[in-house]
């Protein structure tokens, strides 16, 4: 880069750095929202339940229900982005 597009480019620079603080704080939203890993440990947590005698079996195919859906929401979404 040279002397006169840094001179002329400089403004940008702060938006630049938003642009990327941004970025990484989307990156870093969306692996802990595409986790799988509590999404597993509330289906265990859920047939613990079950088992305990918490919650009845139409609560716990409720509940699977929605996390189950998360699961392929979380693999779709990992399909899309490659990994």
């Amino acid at each position: 880069m040279g002397l006169l597009t840094g001179l002329l480019t400089a403004p940008l620079a702060p938006v630049r750095m938003v642009t990327w603080v941004a970025e990484r704080v989307l990156e870093n939203a969306e692996a802990q929202y595409y986790d799988p890993a509590p999404v597993y440990a509330a289906l265990a947590e859920l047939e613990h339940r079950l088992e305990r005698g918490e919650i009845d079996e139409a609560a716990f195919e409720r509940e699977e229900d929605a996390l189950l859906d998360r699961l392929d929401e979380i693999s779709r979404f990992r399909q899309g982005r490659g990994g």
